[in-house]
């Protein structure tokens, strides 16, 4: 167990480059299951979350090699689809494995999945729209595991009640060796989606959006490997960004997705943010020193993107006025506050006047903890001091390094582990920047 000791005060400066996709390497990774042809992809971040999706990987056979960012893979035929529970309960992705063991293998069993806990996380959309594809699953609750077997896959039209990210990526992976066509409707947009189908479409899948939240899957006999480079990742563009501009510096970042970005842009402009578009892949972020309070609501993409809603908090702390962040994708994402609450951030929660819940929100609103709140409030700008801090989950790992970064004095911050989970030698890169930030070994 590590710990960060940051001393904040110190403008970020400097050039960064940003890893790739978290989100599209552990679910490409998954993909390999679906061919027995070596798999070479590149641009993989060197995180937590790869390396236990990769031991997941193993348990069922697979075998791969490690060069820098470049991660290749083999998988022969499995004698074992069962992944014990101190492997997969680590990574909330390790369900993903259900699609492509039942398409080739007619098998798998998996515990219920674990990773950061945000909220209940149902994957209940995803076992559903599997049965309608042919599969039997059975949850057993003694033992916490899924059990699901299918004769054969076949294709099916299945409507999402709620935008889920995973469950979409879930179906590709299922649907691409399944019998005859598979449509999905309500689907997830986001870029790295698209990401995963450009992987899967060179590896012989025929998959197409016939509109933004429809896609269509003719099952496949058999896909081979491939060679590919994932997306840069778009959740490290806006931290690094934010990073620079609540530290009053100027930050340039290279492998930049601004493209993707645009509802982060168009609020982080509102706020007073400046960027600067270097060429295709380079971006320049920094401030005039004045920043606006803005109200923001999270929404699946092309909205502004739940995982930014943490880091922006950090942002408005030090904006003038009162700055309003109201949740919607998830029932439980503000275990931040009460580490900036320490730190002297003056933040309040509400709760949003929302006609019909259960239909506005894209969690279920059953599954909502009593005391909960799904807004908050923010008076700025304010002075951050230093504070003992813990990171429940990674966005807010992420938040409360930004935090300390702007904070007058030392602070000192547990549980790191869960930023190694989604952002690459942190510490090194924003050392380079300027920061002062140390790792030290728990004692």
């Amino acid at each position: 167990m590590d710990k960060f000791i940051i001393t904040g005060g110190v403008p970020l400066k400097g050039e960064i480059t940003v890893a790739g996709a978290k989100n599209v390497a552990l679910k490409i990774l998954v993909a390999s299951l679906l061919t027995d042809e070596e798999m070479v992809v590149h641009n993989v971040p060197l995180i937590r979350d790869v390396d236990l999706m990769l031991d997941v990987l193993a348990v069922l056979g697979v075998k791969y090699s490690r060069d820098g960012h470049t991660i290749h893979v083999t998988h022969n035929h499995i004698h074992n689809a069962k992944v014990p529970l101190d492997v997969a309960a680590r990574l909330r992705t390790s369900s993903m494995i259900l699609g492509p063991l039942l398409a080739r293998y007619g098998a798998a069993t998996t515990p219920n999945p674990g990773g950061c806990r945000l909220g209940a996380r149902p994957i209940d959309r995803h076992i559903n729209a599997l049965k309608e594809m042919g599969a039997d699953i059975q949850y057993h609750s003694d033992d916490g595991y899924f059990y699901a077997k299918a004769k054969e896959l076949h294709g099916a039209t299945i409507r999402f009640p709620k935008n889920t990210h995973t469950g979409t990526e879930t179906l590709l992976l299922a649907a691409v060796l399944a019998r005859g066509r598979t449509i999905l409707e309500n689907a997830a947009q986001e870029p790295e989606i698209d990401d995963l189908i450009a992987c899967l479409t060179q590896m012989g899948a025929n998959i197409r959006r016939s509109a933004p939240r429809t896609i269509v899957i003719e099952g496949a006999k058999k896909l081979h490997g491939t060679e590919y480079s994932i997306m840069a990742d778009r959740n490290e563009e806006v931290t690094f960004a934010i990073a620079g501009v609540v530290t009053a510096g100027d930050v340039i970042i290279k492998n930049s997705s601004r493209h993707n970005l645009g509802a982060f842009l168009d609020v982080y402009q509102r706020a007073g943010g400046k960027f600067q578009e270097i060429d295709d892949r380079t971006t320049r972020y920094y401030t005039d020193g004045y920043l606006t309070a803005t109200d923001i609501v999270t929404h699946p993409h092309p909205g502004f993107m739940t995982d930014w809603q943490a880091p922006w908090a950090v942002l408005m702390t030090q904006a003038n006025g009162i700055s309003c962040i109201h949740e919607t994708v998830f029932e439980s994402r503000f275990s931040y506050v009460s580490q900036l609450l320490k730190m002297g951030a003056h933040i309040e929660f509400f709760d949003p006047d929302v006609e019909d819940p259960e239909t506005f929100y894209n969690f279920n609103w059953a599954d909502r903890v009593e005391g909960y709140h799904q807004g908050i409030t923010i008076r700025g700008p304010t002075t951050l001091h230093n504070a003992v801090l813990e990171i429940n989950d990674l966005r807010a790992g992420a938040t409360l390094v930004l935090a300390a970064l702007v904070a007058a004095g030392e602070s000192v911050i547990h549980g790191v582990e869960q930023v190694d989970r989604g952002y690459e030698k942190i510490e090194e890169r924003l050392r380079a920047l300027g920061a002062r930030i140390q790792r030290i070994k728990e004692e």
